[in-house]
């Protein structure tokens, strides 16, 4: 980065008022060439609105903001765009039922009409192993890859643009280690290329890998941009949520009681070998590993969603049949996927009709629910999970991505689980929710529930488990207590690299 550079991008003054909210207040922002800029701060801050007022979804109340110097009017997303904006969105914009080459020149005003579906594969050949997707086929239809596919898919399209500002909003947020390195890689070569890149994260350890300086957020309102080199983890922390955090990671009692489930001889397809695990009342199991490993397979079997080829499951001591993810449920099993707009929460209801969704016939009659029973039952599991009792009327999709969190995972306390298991429990969601999460996970662990994570990040699985079962390609590698890991050995285990 050139420090004695012009502004590509400057904002002065902006506000956003939604009634009586101010969703930013008098917020000054700026972006040099050659520039990563991170975005921080708590879900609720303002991040995702000065990023939407940039890519020219909403229009400011106030304020004015130039690129190059010159002022624009960032009216829509074409206006946006036109002004060399591109935007890499947390949620995927390609069209599933198209090829990969196709999604990568899709909405391009540039892109070549004549050109022959060879030559736009060759193209698009090229495009994709700058970001690490060079095995892919660009004649795939979309909906065939995996979600860490889709994402550096959406990395792909940007640079298949000629934009000047790149955004990243939440890049790696359903990425493992190594998908995560080529991200990174992919934002480091826009930046040397002259471009400039506003970077959007929770993950504070690849803000201190590629960015020069750093916007906190705090209330709808921006602190002046600090540089990286002059900060640390608690300081940053410490901004953005206005004093300091304590403890991420809550303290493991080590107290464990008979095991609750296990697996004997199971076999999941996609799976090599048998899967033999054991989770104990009072522990917290970490299963990890990177793109295609199996975690996410083991999970869907145990849970009930997925078959398995063979073997048995036991819940505290009695083989069980789950045949189907209700059996499950009823055998005390829940499941929290890794996708919680997806399949985590209902978004146009309420938080009580979510918290109640999975157990609703409990409360149910001839079809009719009881209002006064769901209510209070809802109410215990959102004080239990440390959901705010005055939204439990709120629509869910309404929630910052921390709270629609708290919903997805604290729902199933309902059912009053024998066994939690919890994909990426902290997917995209800040530093403060984090460590609210985490504590609760392990208050219910205490409890004398068993609780299975998986998560693609490495201090996660560290902080947070007792016992870390690794997988690569499909097979366990590894399976013993956090305190014979360190982070590199775990980080090898798991790309399976050799001493």
């Amino acid at each position: 980065m050139n420090t004695e550079a012009p502004y590509r991008l400057k904002a002065t003054g902006i506000t956003k008022s939604y009634g009586a909210v101010n969703a930013l207040a008098d917020v000054n922002f700026e972006l040099k060439p050659g520039e990563v800029m991170a975005l921080l701060g708590e879900n609720g801050a303002g991040k995702s609105t000065i990023v939407k007022v940039i890519s020219g979804l909403i229009i400011p109340d106030t304020g004015q903001i130039t690129i190059d110097g010159e002022p624009v009017l960032l009216s829509s997303v074409r206006a946006s765009q036109t002004a060399g904006i591109a935007v890499v969105q947390q949620e995927f914009s390609t069209v599933g039922t198209m090829s990969v080459a196709e999604n990568l020149v899709l909405g391009q005003s540039n892109a070549p009409a004549w050109w022959s579906p060879q030559k736009l594969n060759d193209q698009a050949k090229l495009i994709l192993a700058r970001v690490g997707l060079e095995d892919i086929d660009p004649r795939r239809s979309v909906d065939t890859l995996s979600v860490a596919e889709m994402q550096l898919l959406e990395i792909a399209r940007v640079l298949a643009k000629d934009a000047k500002i790149v955004i990243f909003d939440e890049p790696t947020a359903a990425l493992s280690d190594a998908e995560i390195v080529r991200v990174l890689e992919a934002v480091k070569r826009l930046a040397s290329e002259g471009r400039s890149v506003i970077y959007v994260t929770h993950r504070l350890g690849e803000v201190f890998e590629i960015a020069d300086r750093v916007t906190i957020f705090r209330n709808g309102r921006s602190e002046p941009p600090l540089l990286v080199k002059d900060l640390t983890v608690d300081k940053v922390v410490a901004l953005m949520i206005g004093r300091e955090l304590g403890h991420l990671y809550p303290e493991r009692t080590e107290k464990y009681g008979a095991p609750v489930l296990e697996t004997r001889g199971l076999k999941v397809p996609g799976i090599k070998g048998d899967i033999n695990l054991t989770v104990r009342r009072g522990e917290i199991l970490g299963l990890t590993g990177q793109l295609g490993s199996g975690v996410s397979e083991i999970m869907k079997a145990i849970s009930g969603i997925a078959d398995v080829l063979a073997g048995e499951v036991l819940l505290d001591g009695s083989a069980v049949n789950l045949h189907g993810r209700r059996r499950g449920i009823v055998m005390g099993i829940a499941y929290c996927s890794p996708d919680r707009k997806k399949d985590g929460i209902f978004g146009g209801i309420s938080v009580r009709r979510n918290l109640s969704s999975p157990w609703l016939r409990r409360v149910s009659r001839v079809g009719f629910v009881s209002r006064a029973q769901e209510n209070s039952e809802a109410a215990r599991s959102a004080s239990n999970f440390a959901i705010d009792l005055s939204r439990l009327n709120t629509l869910v999709g309404n929630l910052s991505g921390g709270n629609q969190q708290k919903v997805a995972v604290g729902k199933w306390l309902g059912i009053r689980p024998r066994v939690l298991l919890v994909e990426e429990p902290t997917r995209g969601v800040d530093i403060g929710a984090r460590a609210e999460i985490y504590a609760q996970l392990r208050l219910l662990c205490d409890s004398g529930v068993g609780v299975i994570v998986t998560s693609s990040d490495t201090n996660e699985i560290l902080g947070l488990s007792d016992t870390i079962a690794t997988y690569y390609r499909g097979s366990q590698t590894a399976n013993k207590p956090v305190q014979e890991w360190t982070e590199a050995a775990l980080v090898r285990e798991v790309m399976h690299r050799e001493d």
